[in-house]
């Protein structure tokens, strides 16, 4: 199948495109899997959330969830993921909890590509690990969007793109494949899913690995979701989640000199990055009141061990993109 977005496929606008493209695209699913079943990593994004919904209702108990702690997923994700999609929308998951596993494949790897890489083989094996105790699965379900193929294209590995049948011996089901994210919520919207999940932070496939800058350490992947939890506790607390399409931290592997209690510190900095989007294929900075950067700034440096600045990003895609990694 080509990655050129089909001509005839117009951009989704109003409910009833949503209404159409889910219709067209459940007899797709139904003509491609049949009776057959689906293996589905669903992190609980927005991508693989409405990927979810759309297969659901097209093959229903066919479609098999799998949701891996990798340790570098964002403060209390696992546990929200277990009672959304678990408890709440009946799913059937299975929950692989890989920590261990990933972050000691991923000690003293500073290179971005080979972390993507890394993280994707091990998410390779452990899909493949769960599927020999399945009976009949034949499908690989994926949460790709058009952003991830157009960057995918010269700029980086993307976790959605590439030689995943390959390995694994599974055909693709990819049913969001050539929309752009705002396309993604509309669909998710009439598929009935829950504001909290269709309008959820986007979040890249290698989670905070791309956020924790060269070799991740676990102290720093722990000061990095942290301090990313403050930004999105404030954010909410201020109205600001609201207006910004994506705001995040990183964390690099630098230190700087800082003065702590008349003693002198040598240690991170972090990172703030809030941008606006509509296909996430541009981005804007979105300026923040520094009355409210100022108050994330002194919870991040009392609350958060190990580190002693606060930096923010302006700037846009292009130049820079969405992620730092």
């Amino acid at each position: 199948m080509s990655d050129v977005r089909p001509e005839s496929l117009k951009r989704i606008e109003t409910s009833e495109q949503a209404k159409a493209y889910i219709e067209n695209e459940i007899k797709n699913i139904r003509a491609q899997v049949g009776d057959k079943k689906v293996l589905l990593a669903l992190s609980g994004g927005v991508d693989s959330s409405v990927c979810a919904a759309l297969l659901i209702k097209a093959i229903g108990k066919n479609l098999v969830c799998v949701h891996v702690n990798h340790g570098l997923l964002r403060k209390g994700e696992p546990e929200q993921v277990i009672k959304v999609f678990k408890e709440e929308l009946g799913a059937t998951l299975i929950y692989v909890d890989a920590v261990d596993r990933f972050l000691d494949a991923l000690k003293g790897i500073d290179d971005p590509e080979t972390k993507r890489k890394t993280i994707g083989k091990i998410f390779i094996d452990v899909f493949k690990e769960e599927a020999l105790k399945l009976d009949d699965i034949s499908f690989l379900g994926q949460g790709t969007i058009y952003p991830d193929i157009l960057e995918s294209k010269g700029v980086k590995a993307h976790h959605n793109v590439g030689g995943l049948p390959e390995v694994l011996g599974f055909d693709l089901v990819e049913p969001v494949k050539f929309l752009y994210k705002d396309e993604v919520r509309m669909v998710g919207k009439e598929l009935g899913l829950p504001d909290s999940m269709v309008y959820r932070q986007p979040f890249p496939g290698p989670g905070l690995g791309v956020r924790c800058l060269g070799a991740i350490t676990r102290d720093r992947l722990e000061a990095l979701r942290e301090s990313d939890a403050i930004l999105r506790e404030e954010f909410n607390k201020s109205g600001l989640s609201n207006k910004v399409w994506q705001y995040f931290t990183i964390v690099p592997d630098m230190k700087s000199t800082g003065i702590v209690n008349n003693k002198r510190t040598f240690e991170w900095p972090v990172i703030i990055r809030a941008i606006n989007t509509k296909d996430a294929v541009t981005a804007t900075v979105e300026e923040i009141p520094y009355e409210i950067l100022f108050k994330i700034r002194d919870r991040i440096i009392n609350e958060v061990k190990g580190v002693n600045r606060v930096l923010y990003d302006i700037s846009n895609k292009p130049v820079a993109t969405i992620e730092w990694e």
